[in-house]
């Protein structure tokens, strides 16, 4: 078979975190035309954003595999653009500018919410804006986040323990409770992480917890000594620990609502009993107990995952995530990376998802990485099924980019930021420095008018 000529194709990829940046690779290696585009000014998304601040050399390491996929010359970068049903481009937009595909890999923007009473208070915040804040995005580097001396994070996964670990070792509060609905067996996160603040742990009030659930956790069929010991595994290797704050774990409560002092200070939350028992599946289910008491505290933060942004235009299923066909034409592995109209029963011609926008994620690169050049691969399908339409539409795009009042950035100007900081971190003697927000950015690479320009 004659392989198929893509260097008249255009392909939009919509997002420049791992999975959109593999996914452009895979595209551009294939021989398409790609455009990157991307809401932030840097690429990278949750790894450039998301990594815990220390971790230099993972993040340097995935910079440099970054910088190489923007190297490619058949591949565009803007930067500082947006793409939704708010804002000047949306996806109509780039439909009707004759792109052969469009894939979406935009992670997930949105918060996810509870729903319970007070959790728009001052004082109650989502993990993700504070990863965000304290990885300097724009604008959340420059928002403030108040702390008073005792936190409860709701939830035992790896964002916890990461909100925990900047809590314990970086704003050094006195108390940090984790609470779960579930009991010890059924944490999510990693030994590893768990170590950032394993010496920091109230080893006595763990041990009263055991002692609590324990009969709850044989009667749904799990070993409560097996999950003491891998909680207790993270002490061997611990991190030392650098402030005297208190971090402790609570089983088997449910929040129920965020208490205030009636002048807009949180003073606690109330939560309900759980009890534990076991599904078909082999996993466990938290059932309501009727029973309530509550926990004092400053401040409470969900660390519960996030969820699509809606406003992309792309339609959802009935559990809130971007609609994926049922049915796929271009499966890879048996896997739907193809947008899909529930209500009109069919796929949108040309649209695909991948990263989160397909799933939610682990949060890990590597799978990010192998989801966005599936995606890619199911695209490459695709077209070998059409005929190129989009000749044009880079063309089109960059003309619409330039009636834009926002500046719009280019791999040049990547380059050009990259170099500015890096100099910047040398002169102050830092492993790194970041511009924490989109003004410096843009004018340190020259894309503001001056007031005489």
């Amino acid at each position: 078979m004659v392989e198929k000529n893509l260097s008249t194709t255009r392909v939009a990829v919509v997002g420049a975190g791992p999975a959109g940046l593999f996914a452009a690779r895979e595209l551009a290696m294939a021989g398409v035309q790609v455009v990157l585009l991307n809401r932030d000014i840097k690429a990278g998304g949750l790894a450039e954003y998301g990594i815990y601040p220390s971790k230099f050399k993972m993040k340097d390491g995935l910079r440099r595999q970054f910088r190489q996929i923007l190297e490619l010359p058949n591949l565009d970068y803007f930067g500082n653009l947006p793409i939704s049903l708010d804002d000047e481009i949306s996806l109509t937009d780039l439909q009707a500018m004759g792109f052969d595909a469009i894939l979406f890999t935009v992670g997930a923007q949105g918060t996810k919410r509870v729903g319970i009473p007070g959790e728009d208070e001052p004082g109650v915040y989502h993990a993700k804006d504070l990863v965000y804040h304290y990885n300097r995005l724009p604008p959340f580097s420059q928002q403030s986040f108040p702390f008073g001396k005792r936190v409860v994070c709701i939830g035992v996964g790896n964002v916890m323990l990461d909100i925990a670990r900047w809590l314990v070792r970086t704003v050094k509060v006195e108390e940090v409770i984790a609470i779960a609905r579930r009991g010890p067996g059924d944490v999510k996160f990693s030994k590893k992480e768990m170590e950032t603040v394993a010496r920091n742990l109230d080893l006595e009030a763990l041990n009263a917890e055991f002692e609590r659930s324990a009969a709850v956790m044989r009667a749904a069929g799990q070993d409560p000594e097996a999950a003491k010991d891998f909680i207790l595994s993270a002490l061997e290797h611990a991190e030392e620990p650098v402030s005297d704050t208190r971090f402790s774990l609570e089983f088997l409560v449910s929040p129920k609502r965020i208490l205030t002092d009636g002048r807009g200070q949180v003073r606690g939350i109330e939560v309900e009993d759980t009890t534990l028992v076991a599904s078909p599946s082999g996993q466990t289910k938290a059932i309501d107990q009727g029973t309530f008491h509550d926990i004092p505290c400053d401040n409470v933060v969900f660390c519960i995952g996030d969820r699509v942004d809606a406003s992309l235009g792309l339609p959802l299923d009935k559990w809130g995530d971007f609609a994926k066909n049922p049915q796929p034409r271009f499966p890879v592995n048996d896997v739907s990376y193809e947008a899909y109209n529930p209500e009109l029963k069919q796929p949108l011609a040309g649209v695909f998802l991948a990263g989160w926008a397909r799933e939610a994620s682990s949060g890990l690169v590597g799978v990010a990485r192998k989801d966005g050049t599936n995606a890619a691969q199911a695209v490459l399908s695709y077209l070998d099924t059409v005929a190129p339409k989009g000749k044009d539409a880079i063309e089109a795009l960059t003309a619409r980019i330039g009636e834009l009042k926002e500046p719009v950035v280019s791999k040049a100007d990547l380059t050009k930021l990259e170099a500015l900081e890096t100099a910047r971190a040398a002169e102050l003697n830092l492993p790194e420095f970041k511009f924490d927000n989109n003004e410096a950015m843009l004018a340190a690479m020259g894309k503001l008018q001056t007031e005489q320009g």
